[in-house]
């Protein structure tokens, strides 16, 4: 259950931190509440997530999601560049944060 929950952490992580873009650097009200909100929830997930799982792991897969989840929606959102070799750097994000997953007996 705690990989589920870190799961959710990461997805939250990815909502504040595009909510940093929509809010226009906190100074818009209701987008930077909503940030401000899905801060405190991804915080309030990882913080739950670690009581079971072991801290590095857990830091190093919810900021890898965030990682990703931002990267990618970057691309998609603001139309960042998405050459083959950012693409491929993010890539490589996924797989460390499988391999964490894989190698710590993830469920």
């Amino acid at each position: 259950m705690s990989w589920k929950i870190l799961l959710v952490a990461g997805v939250f992580e990815v909502a504040w931190a595009i909510g940093l873009e929509y809010s226009d650097g906190l100074s818009k009200f209701w987008p930077s509440v909503a940030t401000v909100v899905a801060l405190v929830v991804s915080m309030v997930l990882l913080a739950n997530a670690i009581e079971t799982l072991p801290v590095g792991t857990a830091y190093a897969v919810w900021t890898g999601i965030g990682a990703v989840g931002t990267a990618t929606l970057g691309i998609v959102l603001f139309d960042e560049p998405a050459e083959l070799v950012r693409v491929a750097f993010i890539g490589v994000i996924v797989v460390g944060i499988v391999g964490l997953h894989v190698s710590s007996g993830g469920h």
